[in-house]
């Protein structure tokens, strides 16, 4: 089956390690199911996959890809939930978690395998492309911002870096929910768009805000830390999920953190309940993921190109059979 995968580490050019081609149909395994792809979509996840964070050389020929929607062995229209080994259903219990590709081969094919347990009904109001989007970015930030962040209708929210597949769905989502949200990009189109989706509005990054937020959602880090934490307000949650900018950055504002009793929470993915939330979320409000590109599996490499150049705003999606 044709497939994108990861064929060797490159640290410095990650995108050397990609190639495109032939690869062995998925392993059936007994509690398992096999799922027809019709639209997987990138995250910066399999940028760093092909860079060897959270996988090693042996585990390579490695197919990418954590997100997908298509059809099961049954025929109906499904969702995969990307963390493997979560509740021990098709794989033991005591294996570690772990999301796909890191150690099950991924959904950048036409097929792909994953525990009968992973798998979800899409509801039918939401397209393959929309549902692809769902359970890696905008899992991500419904557990942000619902389960982390302690927010609730009237708040105010700060998202860093507006473009990325996270901080867009947090900027959606809040929105829908009632928050007041705000934005900050270096890019003034990004800037533009984010107030588009429901943001009141967006700055330049370390810009001073109207006001002090409950909570930041952050998923830049070095670059932003400073200026997150400057903008809560005392008792306010900064939640992170991510360090694309890196992950030291130059002040800690620990002072800060600590006077104004600020709470720093880590926030991974979401749980197959969560997810099934999200999409009864989706589903009921009329929300949908934001969409940047929909490319054909064949052009992957299209894709991971713009994803690494920092060009999109939104999640970039390709398609299968």
């Amino acid at each position: 089956m044709f497939a994108a995968y990861a064929a060797r580490i490159d640290r410095d050019q990650p995108l050397n390690g990609l190639e495109l081609g032939e690869r062995p149909e998925p392993e059936v395994r007994p509690g398992w199911t096999t799922v027809t792809v019709k639209a997987a979509s990138l995250n910066h996840h399999d940028l760093w996959s092909l860079r060897g964070v959270g996988i090693t050389e042996d585990a390579f020929p490695m197919i990418l890809g954590c997100d997908a929607a298509g059809i099961d062995a049954d025929g109906n229209e499904v969702v995969l939930h990307s963390v493997i080994g979560e509740s021990g259903h098709g794989v033991g219990p005591y294996e570690k978690r772990s999301i796909l590709t890191e150690k099950y081969q991924g959904t950048f094919a036409e097929r792909v395998t994953v525990p009968i347990w992973n798998v979800l009904p899409k509801p039918p109001g939401i397209s393959f492309e929309e549902a692809a989007c769902l359970p890696t970015a905008w899992l991500t930030a419904y557990r942000m911002l619902f389960t982390n962040a302690g927010v609730r209708p009237g708040d105010a929210v700060l998202v860093q870096g507006a473009g990325g597949g996270v901080a867009t769905a947090a900027i959606v989502l809040g929105k829908a929910a009632g928050l007041r949200m705000y934005a900050t990009s270096r890019d003034e189109a990004k800037r533009k768009r984010a107030v588009e989706l429901g943001a009141v509005d967006a700055f330049e990054p370390g810009a001073r805000l109207p006001q002090r937020v409950d909570a930041v959602i952050e998923t830049v880090g070095a670059a932003t830390w400073s200026h997150s934490v400057k903008s809560l307000r005392p008792g306010g949650t900064l939640v992170i999920s991510g360090a694309t900018s890196g992950q030291a950055p130059s002040n800690a504002e620990l002072n800060r953190i600590f006077f104004l009793e600020l709470k720093v929470v880590g926030s991974t993915m979401g749980s197959k309940d969560e997810l099934e939330d999200l999409l009864n979320f989706c589903a009921a409000t009329g929300v949908r993921p934001v969409i940047d590109q929909v490319l054909p599996l064949d052009r992957a490499r299209e894709g991971f190109e713009r994803m690494a150049g920092g060009e999109l705003f939104g999640k970039i999606v390709l398609t299968g059979s």
